[in-house]
């Protein structure tokens, strides 16, 4: 009975000694903890179903614009509103696909650029209106290559403030590089051209 004795008060200070080395978390981690945790839960949640809101708002769009559903007003402007015009896609291995074509009628509105452009032939090295004619809404601030623009200096110039020398009839024949999604993503002034 005398071991048992002994093996509980070595077991006693054992523990003791064990209680006294290790430091218990204070109250303020294990609530930052818990907050940490709870927090990462809602933002989870809240992120899921603003993706849900989402997914069903396109699919409600998509409904709405369901063939046979309401057609949209005819466009106003100096453009017809049938156009054959389809944006040229890239080749394969291309990033662009590149359309020439007389610019003018530029109307500014907001922070956008409204443009007709009327497709350019290319015939011996000169630019002659090709007939095919659409319109392009662009923002106001995007670049656009210029020479002849810019009185015989390269520059960069903001489409909106090209807008009162784009107002008149087709005169400024542009290179206009559309990406695989049909996107204008460049607009060059095609200077080599003699129109």
């Amino acid at each position: 009975m005398a071991d048992e004795t002994g093996l509980k008060d070595c077991l006693a200070d054992l523990a003791e000694s064990g209680r006294r080395q290790v430091v218990p978390l204070a109250a303020e981690t294990i609530r930052a903890r818990g907050d940490q945790r709870l927090r990462r839960r809602r933002a989870a949640l809240a992120s899921g179903g603003a993706l849900l809101a989402v997914v069903l708002a396109v699919g409600g769009m998509s409904l709405v614009r369901a063939p046979g559903g309401g057609s949209e007003p005819p466009a106003a402007g100096p453009a017809p509103a049938a156009s054959p015009f389809v944006p040229p896609t890239p080749g394969p291995g291309a990033e662009y696909a590149t359309e020439l074509g007389y610019v003018y009628g530029a109307v500014v509105r907001g922070d956008t650029v409204r443009v007709t452009v009327e497709q350019a032939r290319i015939a011996g090295g000169a630019a002659t209106p090709g007939g095919v004619v659409h319109t392009l809404t662009l923002p106001r601030g995007a670049l656009v290559e210029v020479r002849q623009l810019a009185d015989g200096k390269p520059a960069d110039t903001q489409l909106g403030e090209l807008a009162d020398r784009l107002g008149a009839g087709p005169r400024w024949v542009f290179a206009i590089d559309y990406d695989s999604e049909g996107r204008v993503q460049s607009l060059r002034e095609a200077y080599w051209l003699s129109g």
